[in-house]
């Protein structure tokens, strides 16, 4: 059962799943130390900061009450996509790109991240229908592209290129799920990085494109039963700002293959509750259609089933509160198997009888461990189980009664992904990725418990130069937090070398090693990188992840602000030369820090941040982060809120680190109008020394799907920015 669709398999450089989540824009980067003589030819040929002249920018008189509190909303009309935010949208750009432009080495920049972006890229085999898939890219493609091969030594043939939704590249594959006899293909396409989908479908065996056409499709998967899919979806908008409007009464549909939308059957609705997203997933054997229930971001959720075989059988419940998290594997004949963190915080698989749920007739397959259970597959009549230790990846297999068989050998410390198969096959494929060790995938042979190296990017790296390692450091309330340092060898401690530090802190979300290409550039030219698995994250299970959120937010924001002084305490760097970066709910994370501590770092770089956290629950999905942060519409929560919201803790006259601040305005999983009045309010009271700007791409959203163009684009304009605001110039001696 494929309990995460094959976007998984895409390789998107700061890619999303499709989840109604404030998921973290993943930039996983890696850096390396610049020498004295480096630092000071650079600082010597670093241009003299340039006056800016930001927009005029009219402001409202709008004032709110909150509990007998005034809050003024100066902003509010940046809200609403209209002409007058077009032309201010157009005079922002304009004056961040002259300022970009007139950076001597941007252009440096860009062409050495185009010419290391520029090599193939893969991703793991799948099987369907008797026949292999797998994604490549040939370098700089704008989307990976689809191949297909009757065995894994036929010639790979093109099966569905992305790159021909559109000339800009800016419509992207979001969704991918096979029928169970792989005869269909239904797949989803997102435009400008929105997260409304539109599902087609794919005759498999000619390559044909069906008529079929699904609209107004989001956080849903197809997922197949007989010759059609069952998906979710919400009303088409009638009136406002589709990508903003609140998202409401999702519902699930069932569509047949070769008929219109207007005829697709509604399976499940519930009138009584807005707020609540319905997922469903159908397992390999197409016994139980299973609906995973949620009312917020954070993991927990109810869980119905349908049996499937008995037409006249009745979606009921299994879970009925939001308590927990349930993740079902698959099937075991009339049987679910069912990764939990009930009673288990760093969750167990157990075997629950849908029609006797209760806990005390669950059977416990593999108990709860000292490592965070992060994934399990049911593949060639084996469980595989991936654990997460100290936010790195192990990998065990046991037999379908519980007991281990053995471990799969890894190369190194990393991360590890993929092991999707079905109960049938006799091997599986994943992938394997760390800091400096580009991702490499890997054949297992389940009967042999064999892994051999399947295919290794080769990249114009000598990553043998760079090394990694994990402290832990102490926050402010004495927890002990891991954290990876990367760097070259040899790099001396002289409290000189620029640094940037990354993290996200959120939704049970865990940050863990992974190469980027793009920070590749920030390690050869002289960075250190850092990234803190901070509280909130699910690194160490629900009991991490709960002290993270609301009331204890602020947790996070110390976590980060600890990271930030260890770093300048044991001399890796120092405040001059330190940037911090974080997208979504890292965003929150970086516009809290650099709010509270603004001293502490040079740059800042929030990007699709969730900024007005009075305000983030009135549109689109952001109502599914109440769990995670609390709602102003609670007085308790909002005195919390108040007192961390990045927009509405800018101060008059308080000089803040040198500011790029990144969206898009089709953003919409965190409206752009976050970052709209964040930097509005920046520009207008932050005092003068630091450039405070925003770069909004246009027709690009949360990042899923970005262009490669644009990616490489954004890439050499942040570090562009970075680099020239702590007065280093990495091509200098070119």
């Amino acid at each position: 059962m494929t309990m995460i669709n094959k976007t998984t398999l895409l390789l998107l450089a700061g890619g999303l799943t499709a989840v109604s989540a404030c998921q973290p824009t993943k930039t996983d980067t890696t850096a390396n130390s610049m020498t004295n003589e480096t630092t000071t030819a650079a600082a010597a040929s670093a241009p003299v900061a340039r006056a800016l002249d930001y927009p005029k920018i009219k402001k409202v008189d709008q004032v709110d009450d909150y509990f007998g509190t005034k809050v003024a909303d100066p902003y509010r009309w940046q809200e609403t996509h209209d002409e007058a935010l077009d032309e201010w949208i157009e005079a922002e750009n304009a004056v961040t790109q002259s300022y970009l432009s007139h950076i001597p080495f941007r252009d440096n920049i860009k062409e050495r991240l185009t010419e290391i972006w520029n090599y193939p890229k893969y991703g793991a085999p799948f099987k369907e229908g008797g026949k292999y898939y797998f994604f490549k890219n040939d370098g700089l493609q704008n989307q990976s592209v689809l191949y297909v091969q009757e065995n894994l030594k036929a010639e790979p043939e093109v099966f569905l290129d992305p790159n021909k939704f559109s000339d800009d590249g800016t419509v992207a594959l979001s969704s991918l799920e096979f029928s169970k006899d792989g005869k269909y293909l239904a797949y989803g396409t997102a435009s400008g990085g929105s997260d409304w989908n539109t599902y087609h479908v794919l005759d498999a065996t000619t390559g044909e494109k069906l008529d079929d056409a699904v609209e107004w499709v989001k956080f849903s998967g197809p997922s197949w039963y007989k010759n059609g899919f069952f998906y979710s979806r919400y009303d088409a908008p009638t009136e406002g700002n589709k990508l903003a409007n609140k998202n409401e009464y999702h519902k699930v549909y069932y569509h047949q293959v070769g008929t219109p939308q207007s005829q697709d059957k509604l399976v499940y609705e519930d009138k009584q509750h807005a707020l609540r997203n319905f997922y469903g997933q159908t397992t390999d054997d197409e016994h139980f259609l299973i609906l995973n229930v949620s009312e917020g971001a954070s993991g927990a959720n109810a869980l119905y089933y349908k049996d499937l075989t008995d037409t006249k059988a009745t979606i009921k419940p299994i879970v009925e509160n939001f308590e927990s998290e349930y993740n079902v594997v698959d099937n075991m004949g009339d049987k679910l198997l069912v990764r939990t963190n009930k009673n288990a915080p760093r969750y167990r698989l157990v075997l629950i009888d849908p029609e006797k749920p209760q806990e005390q007739n669950w059977q416990v397959v593999i108990p709860e461990s000292e490592n965070v259970m992060t994934d399990v597959s049911l593949v060639g009549g084996r469980i595989i189980a991936t654990y997460m230790k100290d936010a790195s990846s192990e990998v065990a297999v046991f037999d379908t009664k519980g007991k281990q068989l053995n471990k799969v050998e890894l190369p190194a410390i990393g991360t590890v992904s993929g092991f999707n198969g079905k109960k049938e096959d006799k091997e599986v494929f994943f992938t394997f990725t760390s800091f400096t060790y580009p991702t490499s995938i890997y054949r297992y042979d389940i009967p042999n418990n064999k892994v051999t190296l399947f295919r290794k990017s080769e990249v114009d790296i000598d990553t043998d130069n760079y090394e990694t390692k994990q402290v832990f450091y102490t926050s402010k309330d004495g927890t002990k937090v891991p954290m990876f340092i990367v760097h070259k060898k040899g790099l001396a401690l002289n409290g000189n070398n620029p640094t940037m530090l990354y993290a996200y802190g959120g939704f049970n979300i865990s940050m863990t090693p992974s190469f980027s290409i793009s920070n590749m550039l920030w390690l050869e030219n002289g960075g250190v990188y850092a990234l803190p698995n901070l509280r909130g994250g699910g690194e160490y299970g629900e009991e991490w992840h709960k002290a993270g959120v609301t009331p204890n937010k602020q947790n996070v924001f110390d976590d980060f602000i600890a990271a930030a002084e260890y770093l300048i305490k044991e001399n890796y760097t120092s405040s001059e030369k330190l940037a911090v970066s974080g997208g979504s709910n890292g965003g929150l994370l970086v516009g809290a820090f650099m709010t509270q501590r603004p001293e502490l770092a040079k740059v800042a770089l929030p990007a699709v941040g969730v900024m007005d956290m009075l305000r983030f629950h009135k549109f689109t999905i952001g109502w599914a982060w109440v769990p995670e942060y609390g709602s102003s519409d609670n007085e308790a929560q909002f005195k919390n809120l108040y007192a961390f919201s990045p927009l509405h803790n800018i101060k008059e006259g308080v000089k803040y680190p040198a500011t790029l601040v990144k969206t898009a305005d089709h953003d919409d999983r965190v409206v752009p109008a976050h970052s709209f009045k964040f930097i509005s309010t920046l520009q207008e009271k932050g005092a003068p020394g630091n450039p405070y700007l925003i770069r909004i791409d246009v027709r690009a959203g949360h990042g899923a799907g970005k262009p490669t163009s644009l990616q490489i684009q954004e890439a050499a304009d942040t570090w562009a920015f970075v680099y020239q605001n702590m007065g280093l110039n990495p091509y200098a001696n070119q």
